[in-house]
């Protein structure tokens, strides 16, 4: 019995597994929204959400800039950024129309871009939308993207 065993296990070893979850987190930070199975991106949404909660939690620390801050701000946001970037590696890399490579500081935008975009929200970062079956084998997919402010203000003035 698996009782108060939570999280799936993929049919993966434990570092086959977080490996797998560091580099869809990796990638979701990178891209802000990918591609995959219904059962990966439940799970990715546990570990995504924590990641961004650590940085919403400074408050304006997270994305102020390192000269205004005080001594024991600098040294909570330095923590902060120790915590996230243990499990999220620190460099992506995107390809940019035109064939450039650009390389992106993925912890410096979790706490600079998605902590100021999820400031005053409590919770529910990431939204999951069903895509239907994959030709080949038949698994479910899913795509799983950041919830953007700008597309819930207006949501949010037709509901009033």
């Amino acid at each position: 019995m698996r009782h108060q065993k939570s999280g799936r296990k993929f049919d993966r070893d434990p570092s086959s597994r977080r490996a797998m979850f560091r580099n869809l987190a990796a990638n979701l930070v990178l891209h802000e929204r990918i591609e995959t199975t219904d059962a990966k991106a439940k799970e990715l949404r546990r570990i995504a959400e924590k990641l961004v909660t650590k940085a919403t939690r400074l408050g304006k620390v997270a994305y102020t800039a390192q000269a205004e801050l005080s001594p024991a701000e600098k040294a909570q946001r330095l923590h902060a950024t120790r915590l996230v970037g243990s499990f999220i590696q620190r460099f992506g890399a995107r390809t940019m129309p035109g064939g450039d490579i650009q390389k992106v500081d993925l912890v410096e935008k979790i706490f600079v871009d998605l902590a100021k975009r999820f400031a005053g929200r409590p919770g529910g970062y990431t939204r999951i939308v069903k895509l239907g079956v994959r030709k080949g084998d038949g698994a479910h997919m899913s795509i799983i993207e950041w919830v953007s402010a700008a597309a819930e203000a207006p949501a949010a003035e037709a509901k009033a």
